[in-house]
């Protein structure tokens, strides 16, 4: 029964080795994910108070993108117009480029 278990866990070990490289990445075809940019803006998205300055600043995923607020109470207002806001974050990001 031990010489089976091993005889898999070895198999187990091989599959594994065979699907990286040699120097111990991914195989080929295999994509790294994207360096993520740095948020855009160092300011409340819709207060406009400094990031930070009331605590931690609140992250928030709206349709897979991260908005930071100054308070948690500002998401209510972002929700109220989102495109609005969003507007604003294009704006920031495309400036830093």
């Amino acid at each position: 029964m031990k010489s089976i278990q091993l005889l898999l866990s070895l198999s187990v070990v091989g599959a594994a080795l065979a699907l990286s490289s040699p120097c111990g990445h991914a195989a080929e075809g295999a994509e790294a994910p994207a360096p993520s940019k740095p948020y855009p803006l160092s300011t409340c998205v819709v207060s406009g108070e400094k990031l930070g300055t009331m605590g931690k600043p609140f992250v928030h995923k709206f349709e897979g993108r991260e908005v930071q607020f100054c308070c948690k109470a500002c998401l209510k207002d972002f929700n109220k117009d989102a495109p609005k806001f969003l507007k604003k974050l294009d704006a920031a990001a495309k400036a830093k480029e």
